[in-house]
């Protein structure tokens, strides 16, 4: 069992940064893949980043490349994810995931191959 808290949501203006923390509890954190998703209104939940278990893999989205930084500690049970250079289309609820385990690939980017959903933190983008 892994529980996920996130944190750091909130307003922010255009061009600007938040850093989004995820807090797991479990015995089973360090062993799994994990990554963040996103949702804006009235659309479908998408990926944003996902991290192996080591953290030395990292995988992005297109539309945050560059951008946003993708990082945990294995110590600490915490996974953070820097966002910068935000846009008005960044605006969405963000959320924590742990993938299924054993996978065979070291990234996850899929929603169906996550077992624990945080239950997500509100970043706004002001124009």
């Amino acid at each position: 069992q892994v529980q996920l808290v996130e944190s750091g949501g909130g307003l922010v203006q255009a061009g600007g940064s938040l850093r989004l923390s995820c807090a797991a509890s479990g015995r089973t954190f360090s062993s799994r893949a994990m990554a963040w998703f996103r949702q804006a209104s009235g659309k479908e939940r998408e990926f944003v980043a996902a991290i192996g278990r080591s953290g030395s893999i990292t995988h992005y989205a297109d539309s945050v490349k560059g951008r946003f930084t993708v990082s945990r500690d294995n110590v600490k049970n915490l996974v953070l994810l820097q966002m910068n250079s935000l846009k008005p289309e960044d605006t969405a609820v963000y959320y924590c995931a742990a993938a299924k385990t054993p996978l065979p690939r070291v990234v996850v980017t899929t929603r169906d191959d996550m077992d624990y959903w945080g239950t997500g933190t509100l970043v706004t983008v002001s124009s």
